[in-house]
């Protein structure tokens, strides 16, 4: 009788319950993406996320769900780029960059396809940070910090119901 077919979750799982949990760098990153293939990038990502393992920055990319996760990927990205810079480390720097122009692309894509007016305007913004970043990361952390102060208080200026939309 032929034995049943091993998915990509449970070779994925069995490596995960061997390796301990430590957080999964750039290499062991790589490694295991030619081990899994054909599964894509994505979907390996999406397992690891679900099975609450630590992915470092250049793995985890930036996320979108929500601008706090947005604001930690970008942020945590910023830090490599800035050890990065400081080591003349040019390809990881190349990397950080690739990594926030996806999202940003991405974004776009999903403000095309936003089903409301709310839906636009945070797409919008996630983009205006991204831009931010991919502009000036140097910058980025101190930019952010005024921009979500702007925010705050436009929010307070606001009537109830426009200001929980504005709220990020």
């Amino acid at each position: 009788m032929p034995r049943a077919k091993i998915t990509i979750k449970q070779r994925l799982q069995q490596y995960l319950a061997e390796r301990g949990a430590a957080p999964i760098e750039l290499d062991e990153w790589e490694a295991l993406c030619q081990q899994l293939a054909p599964a894509s990038p994505a979907y390996l990502r999406r397992l690891l996320r679900q099975a609450g393992v630590p992915l470092a920055p250049l793995v985890e990319g930036v996320r979108q769900e929500s601008f706090e996760s947005l604001e930690r990927t970008l942020l945590a990205l910023h830090e490599e780029y800035m050890k990065a810079r400081d080591a003349a480390d040019r390809q990881r720097q190349r990397q950080c960059r690739q990594l926030v122009i996806e999202a940003k692309d991405h974004a776009r894509w999903a403000l095309r396809r936003a089903k409301d007016d709310q839906q636009k305007r945070q797409r919008q913004e996630m983009i205006q940070w991204m831009l931010v970043w991919l502009e000036n990361p140097e910058i980025f952390p101190q930019w952010l910090r005024l921009r979500k102060r702007q925010l705050a208080r436009l929010a307070e200026r606001l009537p109830t119901g426009d200001a929980e939309e504005t709220k990020r």
